[in-house]
């Protein structure tokens, strides 16, 4: 997999620009599209083979279970010959999600190019793969419980500096929705694009909120850049254009942002291609 393509550094002052003069906002120019991914014509026929048989025996799983199951496909390739699993990448491509969460167990997760199959790294402490997997689920579960396990239901903030505005009110929001909030609920976002905040407000913000250990990319329309916090269930949701100009700041508590989650449409499409790509592929 890539190295994780933009900084962890998502929040906090500065991350929205002020400026007097009114200027129209910069649309997205460029969209993620779906594209067949394709084996490299120097790949062992061997290889080329084994990589498919996996990938069957991954489709045939998702087509048993289903979409939303707790106990979801999932492939060990751990002890897999490399080369294999390098055939794997090529067979399967890259998609527009990508993860890292560090702590108790850091994992690396890259979404494929069909939607809902992910590539899932998990980290030994030297920096080594200590287990590597193929999974089929709306989000792998090692980034949900990476956040989750980072996190406090409980917030001791400092008393806000005189620069701050509108900060206290919304974290009091902010802490009062993630008390409440059940595993299953809509999202509650608050937008923080549409209220008057200095950046001692951002600094203020970020600083009760703390840093989380998960960040999640996803380069649809643009790119949105989604940053676990310190407290539970707390994300911090940032939209950016082609220009990597900021158009949408937001906080949401929720599960995980839905930005990130494959849909059970895509999921249900990605099998319809993955069968089709694995007889094209066959016939190579």
């Amino acid at each position: 997999m890539k190295p994780f393509p933009l900084p962890v550094v998502t929040f906090g002052p500065g991350s929205q620009q002020e400026d007097e003069n009114l200027e129209y906002m910069d649309m997205p120019k460029d969209m993620h599209t779906f594209s067949m991914p394709g084996l490299r014509d120097d790949v062992d026929p061997a290889l080329r083979d084994e990589a498919l048989d996996l990938a069957r025996n991954l489709l045939d799983r998702m087509r048993a279970t289903g979409f939303g199951v707790s106990d979801y496909p999932s492939i060990d390739l751990s002890s897999t010959d490399m080369r294999v699993r390098a055939a794997i990448n090529d067979l399967l491509g890259e998609g527009e999600v990508a993860a890292y969460s560090r702590g108790a167990v850091d994992c690396r997760v890259q979404e494929t190019a069909f939607a809902g199959v992910w590539r899932v790294l998990q980290l030994a402490t030297d920096g080594g793969i200590a287990r590597d997997t193929v999974e089929a689920c709306a989000i792998p579960r090692l980034i949900v419980e990476g956040a989750r396990r980072s996190a406090s239901t409980e917030v001791s903030a400092e008393p806000p500096p005189p620069g701050a505005m509108n900060a206290p009110a919304v974290l009091a929001e902010v802490l009062d929705a993630a008390c409440s909030h059940r595993s299953g609920d809509e999202a509650r976002i608050i937008n923080l694009t549409l209220l008057p905040m200095t950046p001692d407000d951002l600094d203020y913000l970020a600083k009760s909120l703390g840093a989380g250990s998960t960040v999640i990319l996803s380069r649809g329309y643009g790119n949105c850049r989604i940053s676990s916090t310190g407290v539970t269930n707390v994300w911090w949701v940032q939209y950016f254009n082609s220009m990597d100009h900021m158009i949408l700041n937001t906080l949401e508590i929720v599960d995980v942002p839905e930005v990130a989650l494959a849909a059970k449409e895509d999921y249900t499409d990605s099998v319809e291609r993955l069968e089709e790509w694995i007889a094209v592929s066959a016939d190579i």
